[in-house]
């Protein structure tokens, strides 16, 4: 019996191998849409009592500073937007305001139809 001849076999499984890899970097991909589809609202303690909310994830096709003109205008709030991409963070450009605007801005987007409410998060409590 040769032994050389039966290591030169093929593997049976190669392709499917092949196949798992090709599936799990599609799944992984349209993971990552998914959750670039999503905006998270967030407050943040800063001292004391006061607090900033940031919005994350919004289309980066919008004009993130005329949103934000007419939510400070309609909130009596300040606000800027922050590119964190600069930062070292890969979040894309985020929209700062002072105080707790959860409600505000997750309200102002649903009436102005810049995201649909089943797409976006709201973090921290209250």
């Amino acid at each position: 019996m040769d032994l050389d001849a039966l290591s030169g076999s093929k593997d049976p499984f190669a392709a499917l191998d092949e196949e798992d890899a090709d599936k799990a970097a599609a799944a992984e991909e349209q993971d990552a849409r998914a959750k670039a589809e999503i905006v998270h609202i967030r407050v943040q303690q800063r001292n004391g009592r006061k607090c900033i909310t940031t919005v994350q994830g919004l289309n980066q096709d919008l004009d993130l500073k005329r949103i934000l003109k007419v939510i400070k205008k309609q909130h009596c709030c300040n606000g800027t937007v922050v590119d964190a991409d600069a930062e070292g963070k890969n979040m894309g450009e985020v929209l700062q305001l002072q105080g707790d605007q959860r409600a505000n801005i997750h309200k102002f987007l649903v009436d102005n139809e810049l995201h649909p409410a089943d797409k976006i998060k709201i973090h921290g409590h209250g």
